[in-house]
Parts: C-alpha cells; structure tokens; sequence
C-alpha cells in the first residue's frame, strides 16, 4: 500500500523572484504576486504550510488602474478614537507611498492569520529600480 506524500518545511526550498510593475494593472499584479507568495504555482502546494518563494516588486511608482480608480479609489486608516477616521485618494497616496499601494493589495488577497502574516514577510516592494537583494540573484517573472 503506498502512502500519501505531505510536503514539509524542511522539503521546500525557496527561490527569488523579481516583477516589475511599470506599466501593469494593480489587481493583477497583486494576484500573481500573491500566487507566488502562498506557493500555489508549485505541484507542492499545501494550503496549512509556508512553502512559497520571496517575491521582489520594483517601479512601484509606475503602476496602472484601469477605469477611474486613479481619481475615485480611496484608501481608509482608523485611529481608534473618535473622530480618527483618515482618508486618503489612490493619486495622492501614489505621490507620497507608491509601495504601500501594491502591499495593502497583496495583503488582502493572503491567508488571514498567523500564516498570512508569516507569507507577507516574504513580500519586499521598492520604488525605483533598485533594490538591495541582488546577491539573493532573483529570477524576472515575465508578464
């Protein structure tokens, strides 16, 4: 009788990949970024384990949205006291943090809970072209 193969921590070995998001749609970035995050494109997906690769996003600054979510989209933050409420517009907020526009997406689209928060850390995003993981020799995903 064979038995069922489980993957474990110790079997997965994590890779390095690298999307740039000049001129790419915001949600479908984030869904392919986060595919690679959980480790979905791999043939040892396990749903309960941290088996994806470390994904690196550069040119956060030149991301697209597609209809009028670049005038309209609004992003909320609440204090906890009354009154906290702080709203800011996708056009001012790509001026000021371009990076926290493609990690809040992302982050939506992980696991909630302790694994989500674990995966999330695998996610750097940087403003320009560089970034300082170029030892870690990342492989370009091509879009």
């Amino acid at each position: 009788m064979k038995d069922t193969f489980v993957n474990s921590q110790k079997l997965t070995t994590k890779k390095w990949y690298v999307i740039d998001a000049e001129d790419q749609i915001l949600g479908r970035l984030a869904t392919q970024a986060s595919t690679v995050l959980m480790g979905k494109n791999k043939n040892t997906y396990t749903p309960f384990l941290e088996n994806g690769d470390y994904v690196i996003i550069i040119n956060a600054e030149k991301i697209k949205t597609t209809g009028k979510k670049d005038k309209q989209k609004l992003y909320r933050n609440h204090s906890g006291y009354p009154g906290g409420m702080r709203i800011e517009k996708f056009s001012s907020l790509i001026e000021r943090r371009p990076e926290k526009i493609i990690e809040q997406a992302i982050k939506g689209m992980l696991p909630k809970g302790p694994l989500g928060r674990t995966i999330y850390k695998n996610l750097k995003v940087y403003k320009g072209t560089e970034h300082p993981h170029t030892a870690q020799s990342p492989e370009l995903i091509m879009n």
